[in-house]
């Protein structure tokens, strides 16, 4: 996390030029391309590949536009993925391997995602602007992700694909040519606040929340022996073959499972119903110290879409001094965690990539333990800083948003941050901030929380002895309590704001950072969709 990678509002200063629907003519050819890339962020390698294609016509729509820049950036992932595999004969050290097997499966989930939106675009599923953005910024956090997988063990010579900085402008000037669309859907979408969960969440999954779920399970996994097999994994394999991916129950019994978990990309519906957060545990100790990169010292990574966790500890034991040691990664679009715990240490909880929401969990850590570029929801959370190295800092988030026109951000609400039990009785040694910036545009916002003593009356840290990322973040606190909640002394910073505005606050709420109004409808289960 060591990598460095504009206020949430920049867009604003591109969108005057943008019209969503313009049919005027641009100039032909060569100026017809000039055109239409100058509303870029990069426009020289879009006019270089839009050269090199074979166009009827002249581009007419910004439609089209998008259309054509997803598709180039889909090439060239394709090709980058290429030169990755060709580099695989030259992994000399199990520290090159483990980056490239980091890198060749965010490679090709860059390449799902880009199709994915594609699909969306020409009508073959279910797309709205708010799931492009989101599929656009999930391939460009799995590119950056690589990258920093290669700083974190130190193979400065591993042998990126030269393409991977230009595949990255082209998703970057997707995401700014898609915002408009985004920016008008929002207008049209604007839904009431109200008792609910975010909407993509069915009735039919709402109740399964609070059903007795132990004896609907398609699968059972007991460490005793009593369930269809005693690891989670074989049951998740399982799951993944099945030709039909409805919803899919599996039913955690009892125990400790020491093993790490993947749930992949295309293992849709999966649901995990453990017997109570105290009882089901699925640990396992990675860390980067002991030669895994962040990415896949996780416990639990998950990708598929719509996972649902209930009543289930993910931990990670490898303790402070391992360094960098993942819980729980997701970038399971569209998922949910509900009375879960998620324990570790330094980078406890990877909220990756696209749209997570999390109730009722607990979640312990010390350094940059809740951290990842997804749009996250924490509601009714409870959240301990826990006792770090001497000489370290607690910090609460570090989100990795790196480029403006990403729709990513942790959004903190209604939840308690207080000291963890191995904390308490020497508080006052250390500091605890709500976040620092790990990356350029880094967005979090914590909202009627309480705050105990422990939150340093600064609120936020710098990265490191530098000024990095101040003027172009975006750190929000309104209407929190506490005895650490006071904004009197709080940093000075451009990007932070104390918010007044019901208005501003409503922005990360779970209707409008989750775009909760398309995907959670009201629920039984308590859930606030809006401030």
């Amino acid at each position: 996390m060591a990598v460095m990678w504009r206020i949430f509002f920049t867009f604003l200063l591109l969108s005057s030029v943008f019209s969503i629907a313009s049919s005027r003519r641009a100039p032909y050819s060569n100026s017809n391309i000039d055109w239409w890339c100058n509303l870029t962020p990069d426009p020289e390698p879009c006019k270089y590949y839009l050269s090199q294609i074979n166009h009827h016509g002249e581009i007419k729509h910004r439609s089209e536009f998008r259309i054509i820049l997803v598709e180039l950036a889909l090439k060239q992932a394709v090709i980058m993925q290429t030169e990755a595999r060709e580099f695989e004969q030259n992994m000399v050290t199990e520290k090159h391997k483990a980056v490239h097997n980091d890198c060749e499966k965010l490679y090709e989930n860059t390449i799902f995602h880009l199709n994915r939106t594609l699909e969306g675009l020409h009508g073959k599923r279910s797309c709205s602007p708010v799931d492009v953005q989101t599929w656009l910024s999930t391939a460009l956090t799995n590119i950056q992700t690589c990258g920093t997988g290669v700083v974190e063990l130190n193979v400065e010579d591993f042998m990126e694909s030269k393409l991977s900085s230009n595949t990255t402008k082209m998703i970057r000037n997707s995401l700014a040519i898609n915002m408009e669309f985004l920016k008008l859907n929002a207008e049209k979408h604007k839904v009431e606040t109200k008792e609910a969960f975010p909407s993509w969440f069915s009735t039919h999954h709402r109740k399964l929340l609070q059903s007795n779920l132990t004896t609907k399970a398609h699968l059972v996994v007991a460490r005793d022996g009593s369930g269809h097999f005693r690891n989670v994994q074989d049951a998740l394999n399982v799951a993944a073959r099945r030709k039909i991916k409805t919803r899919f129950i599996i039913h955690v019994k009892k125990g400790v499972y020491a093993e790490n978990i993947e749930v992949e990309k295309n293992n849709d519906n999966i649901m995990l119903v453990g017997d109570g957060m105290a009882n089901t545990i699925i640990t396992s100790s990675r860390s980067v110290q002991d030669g895994f990169t962040t990415y896949s010292s996780a416990t639990a990574g998950i990708d598929g879409l719509h996972f649902i966790a209930r009543d289930i500890t993910f931990q990670n034991t490898a303790g402070p001094h391992k360094g960098q040691a993942v819980a729980l990664r997701s970038a399971s679009d569209l998922s949910v965690f509900y009375r879960c715990a998620i324990a570790g240490y330094q980078d406890t909880l990877m909220v990756h990539a696209q749209r997570q929401f999390y109730r009722q969990c607990y979640i312990y850590g010390t350094v940059d333990f809740i951290f990842g570029n997804a749009a996250v929801v924490f509601q009714n959370c409870n959240i301990f800083a826990r006792k770090p190295l001497d000489g370290q800092a607690n910090m609460i988030t570090a989100q990795g948003r790196g480029d403006p026109f990403q729709n990513s951000g942790i959004s903190i609400h209604n939840c308690q941050i207080r000291a963890a039990p191995d904390l308490k009785p020497v508080v006052d040694k250390y500091n605890t901030f709500l976040g620092r910036p790990w990356q350029q545009y880094s967005r979090v916002v914590v909202m009627k929380t309480f705050m105990d003593t422990l939150v340093n009356p600064l609120g936020w840290s710098p990265w490191g002895d530098t000024d990095f990322a101040q003027d172009t973040l975006y750190y929000g606190e309104y209407e929190n309590s506490g005895p650490g909640s006071s904004t009197s002394n709080r940093v000075k910073w451009p990007g932070f704001h104390v918010i007044t505005s019901p208005d501003e606050a409503s922005k990360f709420t779970v209707n409008a950072l989750l775009a909760g109004g398309t995907w959670l409808p009201t629920t039984s289960v308590p859930f606030s969709s809006g401030i």
